[in-house]
């Protein structure tokens, strides 16, 4: 279900969304939507990318020692 808004931008903001729509073949309201979901999805990407980095930050020291152990199987005399 669509909800209609009224929303302020500044006027070069405006610009590029005519721009982009143009270029699309959107109309203003559906280039915005498809920019503003855009930017969703890139934030939540980043925010579990973010988590990720973390948790392998965390648990480098022992991964790395895993990762040399293994290696060390794999050494030829």
């Amino acid at each position: 279900m669509k909800l209609k808004t009224s929303i302020t931008l500044s006027e070069d903001v405006l610009k590029g969304v005519e721009r982009a729509a143009r270029k699309t073949g959107e109309n203003r309201s559906e280039t915005i939507e498809r920019l503003l979901r855009e930017s969703l999805v890139a934030r939540a990407r980043h925010a579990a990318d973010q988590r990720d980095l973390a948790l392998i930050n965390r648990y480098a020291d022992e991964l790395n020692g895993e990762a040399e152990d293994v290696l060390d199987y794999q050494i030829e005399p």
